[in-house]
């Protein structure tokens, strides 16, 4: 897909509805804690296949590769390296059987590498490059129909990114960072500072997700707003966690919560919508049914 269709298509519909949360809900349907969502790419597809087609039905005009954790060091500290190639191809395979049944666009999803670069750790940023322009490859040539560089916090790791990614793709790019010490990253970055870094790189949306509590959320949303013109994606977590019995986490605000500040995010300027950490496709049909309303 072009980035020119892309926001053809966005401009069609107004808003566009992103799906909600991978990790979170695999775990709710037997993902052992600790362990990586990618793990089940290939050891039980149906079960991502499930989640795909899941929030398909609650209204998702873009779903995303399970790959979050699948670059080459996430892999690598989950033992799961020799199986790089096959987890990337499998994930875009399984979003695009899904998506077909809808016609939804299939969104490759690249994390952060989990690793610190210098002078903060020991990763050099042409390693870095490297890492995320493998990915981005095996995501591209497997079919994806835009790629997403998402919960970043780091801008020298999402420079990296960015410059890795477009060495091998003139896919629609969107780069999304997480905003989760009220509204800067855990580096101190601000949704200004992010704005301005992606300033004439040719990227087609910039975004916000994950973070911490849907008020920090809108007011990282409002100074991003203020300081771009591209549209804005925007995935939210559905509040904060607290552990269950079972030591897994349940998420503190419900589907009409999430539901009744659509509104306040369409105002403050997202234009693609969806949902983080603790959404469910239950909350991702409660902010469809509202996008829908909005679109009219």
């Amino acid at each position: 897909m072009k980035k020119e269709a892309f926001l053809k298509l966005l401009d069609e519909k107004r808003y566009l509805i992103s799906d909600g949360a991978t990790g979170t809900n695999l775990m709710q349907r037997g993902l052992p804690q600790g362990t990586a969502a990618e793990y089940w790419v290939l050891s039980n597809p149906d079960g991502i296949l499930g989640l795909h087609d899941d929030f398909l039905k609650a209204g998702s005009d873009i779903i995303l590769t399970c790959t979050f954790g699948a670059s080459m060091p996430r892999l690598e500290a989950n033992g799961l390296a020799s199986h790089f190639q096959a987890v990337n191809q499998a994930a875009v395979s399984l979003a695009k059987t899904a998506a077909e049944k809808t016609g939804a666009l299939v969104g490759g999803s690249l994390g952060p590498l989990g690793q610190m670069l210098k002078p903060l750790g020991l990763l050099d940023e042409a390693d870095a490059q490297r890492f995320y322009q493998e990915q981005a490859e095996l995501l591209s040539k497997a079919g994806v129909d835009l790629l997403i560089i998402e919960t970043q916090f780091d801008l020298a790791e999402v420079g990296a990114a960015v410059r890795g990614v477009q060495a091998v793709s003139e896919l629609p790019l969107i780069v999304s960072f997480s905003f989760d010490r009220g509204t800067r990253t855990m580096m101190g970055v601000s949704p200004s500072q992010f704005a301005k870094q992606m300033t004439g790189l040719g990227l087609t949306s910039l975004g916000i997700n994950c973070g911490k509590s849907l008020d920090d959320n809108l007011n990282a949303l409002k100074e991003l707003a203020d300081a771009t013109d591209l549209p804005i994606w925007f995935k939210p977590n559905a509040g904060l966690p607290q552990l269950d019995e079972e030591g897994h986490p349940v998420y503190d605000v419900t589907p009409e919560i999430m539901s009744s500040r659509v509104q306040s995010w369409v105002d403050a300027g997202a234009r693609i919508i969806g949902g983080c950490c603790g959404t469910s496709p239950a909350h991702l049909k409660a902010i469809a049914n509202q996008v829908k309303t909005l679109r009219s």
